[in-house]
């Protein structure tokens, strides 16, 4: 973020919202058996189709022998899938399997359970409130995944 960035109160605010937020879906999302970087991968791989090694590591701020690690251990247990760089056969490309695809839906699935629950407990403006700003926060992944 550049240093001129003025950050208002509105700001502030959101980031700490957003803050708490993250917490909650921490604590909602199910223990299972992946961990929250292996996850975060098999739901970018699935996201973003076939990636080289080499390009996972960083979005998910690990080191590439980190990153090698986890593809290995993703790999032993069936959920993700390392192959040739088609354009390039020294890379190595990884991408997700049926088996990964499955964990990230049952995760996902017991997530959305457990929030649901809670949207349940909202008054029905609040709701449609969250709702509306959907399309926003969808815009500000966007940017932050360009």
């Amino acid at each position: 973020m550049p240093e001129t960035t003025t950050i208002s109160a509105e700001d502030a605010a959101i980031a700490a919202g957003f803050e708490r937020f993250y917490e909650l879906l921490r604590r909602l999302t199910p223990r299972s058996e992946l961990s929250l970087t292996a996850a975060s991968t098999l739901r970018r791989l699935e996201r973003t189709g076939p990636s080289r090694l080499c390009e996972l590591h960083a979005p998910e701020g690990v080191s590439q022998p980190a990153m090698t690690q986890l593809i290995t251990r993703l790999e032993r247990e069936g959920l993700a899938r390392r192959g040739s760089d088609p354009e390039d056969g020294r890379a190595v490309v990884v991408s997700i399997t049926d088996a990964g695809r499955e964990a990230v839906a049952r995760r996902r699935e017991g997530r959305t359970r457990a929030l649901a629950a809670m949207l349940e407990q909202l008054p029905a403006q609040e709701h449609a409130a969250l709702v509306a700003a959907l399309p926003a926060l969808d815009r500000l992944s966007d940017l932050l995944a360009s």
